[in-house]
């Protein structure tokens, strides 16, 4: 009668536990692409974070000096407001208020909110939704 003993003996083959993977040149060449790609797209959504970052930043400073009534004739405020404006180009006039530093706000503000959704989503589209 043959054994029913639960331990195994040497002559069975060992479990695909025991026995090293073995991964072929081009497996590793693959997996190593593989990060290489994942690096590197981590990277692209990091810029698009800080490009979309810093337009928002430039349109909320442009909404500040306005409303602040800061010194139109001071370069700094000139340039910051120039950028301002040609980013919220698009935004420009969409609602119209009797108060124009009321305009300004509302819609350079509306300008502010749409390039980070769209900058949040692009970034996500690119690096997955892993986050």
């Amino acid at each position: 009668m043959p054994s029913t003993s639960s331990t195994s003996s040497p002559a069975e083959p060992a479990s695909a536990v025991d026995q090293p993977v073995r991964v072929s040149r081009r497996q590793r060449s693959r997996d190593a692409t593989g990060r290489g790609f994942a690096i590197g797209r981590g990277l692209l959504v990091r810029i698009v974070e800080l490009v979309v970052s810093v337009v928002v930043v430039i349109i909320v400073a442009g909404i500040l000096l306005v409303v602040l009534k800061a010194n139109a004739t001071n370069s700094i405020v000139s340039d910051v407001h120039g950028w301002a404006r040609s980013l919220a180009g698009p935004f420009d006039g969409m609602f119209s208020f009797h108060n124009a530093h009321v305009a300004i706000a509302v819609n350079w503000g509306i300008a502010a909110v749409v390039y980070s959704l769209v900058g949040g989503l692009i970034a996500r589209l690119i690096g997955g939704t892993r986050r």
